[in-house]
């Protein structure tokens, strides 16, 4: 007799509310924070970002 509503977590209606291209960048924000501290440069992480964005969108087309 319960409803859905409590079986929804918030990070997952958080994330259901985004386009795909907001996934992404939410993904590649995390992932940066999460990289912060370790002994990669920063422009090592934005290369790769890079990267898999562009094959992201060559998907897309």
């Amino acid at each position: 007799m319960g409803t859905q509503a409590g079986k929804i977590k918030p990070e997952e209606f958080i994330l259901s509310v985004l386009s795909p291209e907001e996934r992404l960048d939410a993904a590649f924000n995390v992932a940066r924070q999460a990289f912060r501290k370790t002994t990669l440069k920063t422009s090592d992480i934005e290369q790769a970002v890079s990267r898999i964005r562009n094959k992201a969108h060559e998907a897309q087309a």
